[in-house]
């Protein structure tokens, strides 16, 4: 009865291949969210519940571009700038599929928290429209952009690892590197001799 129950990639934390980095993820994620909600329904102090909810996004953010994503998914990302020309270059890295398997479960929840988190912060954006609380909306904005920031480099990321592995399958499949790199090499040696 108990395996039925608990079958690969259903949304039960003992499933995970690292449930320490799950449950703190998650934590993370809902925290922010519950300070905010209980913060706002339950005590006048605009400027405490600001900062503990900033200081908990920020935590979460960090938590899950740094940690979360690299050992719950095997996904890593990060912004270079260059400093002669200032340019701004996003870096996507993803763990090698041949070296790593993800584990079902933990891919599902980092999905499912990674985009409920921005839709759940919309709804408390309208929430405090319809209520005329616009003094909480900047605090709504930061939490927006911290969220949809990590969900949509984390969805690059993933698009990003999903067609080099693509490619890097369909190269070393065909061995068509192989050829290339021998017969380049081969005509290098060959080059006036004939």
């Amino acid at each position: 009865m108990e395996s039925a129950q608990h079958t690969p990639g259903s949304l039960s934390w003992r499933l995970s291949s690292h449930p320490i980095t799950l449950l703190t993820f998650l934590a993370f994620r809902m925290s922010s969210l519950l300070v905010y909600l209980f913060g706002v329904l339950l005590t006048d102090n605009m400027v405490l519940i600001f900062i503990i909810t900033i200081l908990l996004l920020a935590a979460d953010f960090y938590y899950l571009k740094n940690i979360a994503g690299r050992r719950l998914v095997g996904l890593r990302w990060w912004n270079e700038v260059d400093p002669s020309s200032g340019d701004s270059r996003w870096v996507f890295e993803s763990s090698d599929p041949a070296t790593r398997q993800i584990n079902a479960t933990d891919s599902r929840f980092f999905w499912l928290a990674n985009y409920a988190q921005p839709l759940l912060w919309v709804a408390l954006a309208i929430l405090a429209l319809l209520r005329f609380k616009f003094m909480w909306l900047p605090l709504v904005a930061i939490a927006l952009i911290l969220t949809i920031t990590n969900s949509l480099a984390f969805s690059r990321c993933d698009k990003f690892s999903q067609a080099s592995n693509l490619a890097g399958s369909a190269l070393y499949s065909s061995n068509i590197a192989g050829n290339l790199a021998s017969n380049m090499v081969g005509r290098f040696f060959t080059f006036g001799r004939s």
